[in-house]
């Protein structure tokens, strides 16, 4: 995954593209937080692919609610910097379920986990978090879950 980066890092300086090598030098820090902290917690090693999806998920959630703020305060130039930005992020990321099969992976979790009521929820959307890390919005998810299981 950091190699797909820097590659994109060098080609965005030899296209001379500011906007995504801007966008790309955020993703990079953000990474290297993520190790620094990693670090201090003792694992030297550095962060796991996984831990990157994260990192890119918790910045797209980051920006929509950037652009939603500026689109309500009229800002749509400062918005529409916020997606473009979004656009970059998703390249890095796998392929989103769609609301179907969003659905089906919830039914297979819940199923899995055996879950009955609203307080096996924890335990199903850990499944879900282990198994579709970046490939799906956990908030939605989570609407999901509660529906199926009556809640």
């Amino acid at each position: 995954m950091r190699d797909r980066i820097n590659t994109k890092v060098k080609q965005a300086m030899r296209d001379k593209d500011s906007a995504q090598l801007g966008t790309l030098r955020l993703i990079n820090a953000a990474i290297k937080d993520r190790d620094i902290a990693a670090r201090m917690e003792g694992n030297f090693d550095g962060v796991t692919d996984e831990d990157i999806l994260q990192v890119l998920a918790r910045m797209i959630k980051q920006r929509q609610e950037s652009a939603k703020a500026y689109e309500e305060g009229g800002r749509l130039e400062l918005a529409e910097k916020e997606m473009s930005e979004i656009s970059i992020i998703q390249q890095f990321l796998p392929k989103q379920l769609s609301d179907e099969e969003l659905h089906d992976a919830v039914k297979k979790a819940i199923s899995e986990t055996g879950a009955e009521s609203i307080r096996d929820m924890g335990r199903v959307m850990g499944v879900l978090k282990t198994n579709y890390t970046g490939q799906m919005d956990f908030g939605k998810a989570g609407g999901t879950v509660k529906e199926l299981l009556g809640c």
